[in-house]
């Protein structure tokens, strides 16, 4: 994503998860970083800032965003388990406040952050390709849908182009893991791979290597985010062509062939 300055503003919204403390400090010294969350606090072991931010409230959204060339938008509660009312604000409410904002900012690049769950009900042995609609198998998987129509939304009404991210089983820890099932194998993306997902989102110009326009309508694309693993739950063919994205992680490396 070019900026004027040369060095982009990139905002992060929960940026004290799982993903953000551990991608964070991995995205590119070149990018200005702007981390929020619903709290204020540095991340622990890399120091870097975070301010706070409540997702769900437009006004204050619109203000963090103000200069930024992209958002990446990870807040949100990350549970397959979760109820309506535990997802309901971040997940639904907090989708749309910083989708809506990020418009009324004037950002170039909104990166939403899906799931795998969102495409979770197909059968075990289908892998799931960035073409798959939505067909979720839990309510949190629902609200993951959610965010990729409201990126698609976002692009088919004003100049923002949307990135939507399927993510996978994200695990800071290289496996196997205690109970480590094949399924969460097949699924993995590791911390490097997640920061290199993440910069790939924001960096692409959404145009395929031949020079053709790519996605599911101009401006949006929705692509798949897991490790290079030999054996994959999503195919991440697509990620690697219109992103640029090189994921180095092999989830089976070290583990025997089945």
């Amino acid at each position: 994503m070019p900026s004027a300055s040369g060095a982009p503003l990139v905002v992060v919204t929960g940026a004290a998860g799982r993903i953000g403390r551990s991608a964070a400090p991995l995205l590119p010294a070149g990018w200005r970083l702007r981390l929020t969350d619903l709290r204020a606090g540095q991340l622990p072991g890399s120091g870097l800032a975070v301010e706070a931010l409540d997702v769900t409230d437009e006004a204050a959204c619109a203000a963090a965003f103000e200069g930024a060339d992209a958002v990446i938008h990870l807040a949100g509660v990350p549970d397959p388990a979760a109820t309506w009312e535990q997802l309901l604000p971040a997940n639904v409410i907090g989708t749309h406040a910083v989708a809506a904002a990020a418009v009324a900012a004037g950002v170039g690049r909104l990166v939403v952050c899906s799931s795998l769950q969102a495409v979770s009900a197909p059968v075990a042995e289908h892998q799931v390709r960035s073409e798959d609609p939505p067909r979720p198998a839990n309510l949190y998987g629902a609200t993951k849908g959610w965010a990729e129509l409201v990126g698609s939304w976002v692009a088919a009404t004003s100049g923002t182009s949307v990135v939507a991210l399927r993510i996978g089983y994200f695990n800071e820890q290289r496996p196997p893991w205690p109970g480590t099932t094949p399924r969460e194998l097949a699924a993995w993306l590791s911390v490097r791979d997640a920061a290199e997902l993440l910069r790939a989102s924001v960096e692409s110009d959404l145009r395929e290597v031949d020079g053709g326009p790519v996605g599911h309508g101009a401006g949006f694309v929705v692509v798949n985010g897991t490790s290079a693993g030999r054996y994959r739950k999503a195919d991440v063919s697509t990620t690697q062509r219109v992103l640029g994205y090189r994921p180095l992680d092999d989830a089976w490396a070290g583990e025997p062939l089945p």
